[in-house]
């Protein structure tokens, strides 16, 4: 796994306090991690937040959520490079796409396009949530934002985990929010993601995602 004087500062610095605030929610670092983000909450409110739920007794619980700093361009997904858009679909996350010698502190990449933005001919590169508060198409957290989160992503890769989940929606997908937005062009991309989203709701782990005549196909994790 990379490391960088940087990432292993950071580590230092955040692991006692994540042991600590862990702990005190039953779970422990090295758990494995699932992370979800979210561009807005509702239509009147624009803030996005990034989601870490940790595994425990093979439910994943929420632990800790964090404000997105900023992200580029409007709700809905990335589609050509330059575009200035954030993505939103279903990512991961393996030890080799984490960033400790980030431009923009510390990054890790989501592994944009998928094999969904692949089958739809979309483009880009090097879409990361990092630190530094900027954005150009990636998520941006705070640097003590991102050294947190890098922390427990960097401990459940170490501790095992093949690759971390990072799904990534533009708003939460309940059915009020869906009503709001029911006019925006991309709302069958949008429900294929609710797909997605209730099925995390429903059993508190995410799914398995393929991508089948271009469509999100979810089942159970093996």
């Amino acid at each position: 796994m990379p490391v960088s004087p940087r990432s292993d500062l950071a580590i230092t610095k955040w692991t006692p306090r994540l042991e600590r605030a862990l702990a005190a929610k039953g779970m422990s670092l090295g758990q494995p991690v699932f992370l979800r983000i979210t561009k807005t909450k509702t239509p009147d409110d624009k803030t996005g937040k990034l989601e870490a739920f940790i595994e425990t007794n093979g439910q994943l619980k929420l632990f800790k959520s964090w404000e997105i700093c900023t992200y580029s361009g409007a709700l809905g997904p990335k589609l050509k490079e330059g575009d200035g858009q954030s993505p939103e679909g279903f990512y991961f996350v393996t030890p080799g796409r984490l960033n400790p010698y980030s431009s923009y502190h510390l990054s890790f990449n989501l592994g944009y396009p998928n094999a969904y933005d692949r089958a739809h001919g979309r483009t880009g590169s090097y879409l990361m949530v990092h630190g530094d508060c900027v954005s150009i198409g990636c998520y941006a957290m705070t640097d003590e934002g991102i050294e947190e989160i890098y922390t427990l992503l960097h401990a459940a890769l170490e501790g095992g985990q093949s690759f971390v989940r990072v799904h990534v929606f533009p708003f939460p997908m309940t059915e009020n929010n869906m009503s709001a937005h029911k006019n925006n062009p991309n709302i069958p991309f949008w429900m294929n993601l609710k797909t997605g989203w209730d099925w995390f709701e429903a059993h508190a782990r995410p799914p398995n995602v393929t991508v089948k005549d271009g469509r999100y196909v979810f089942e159970p994790d093996a």
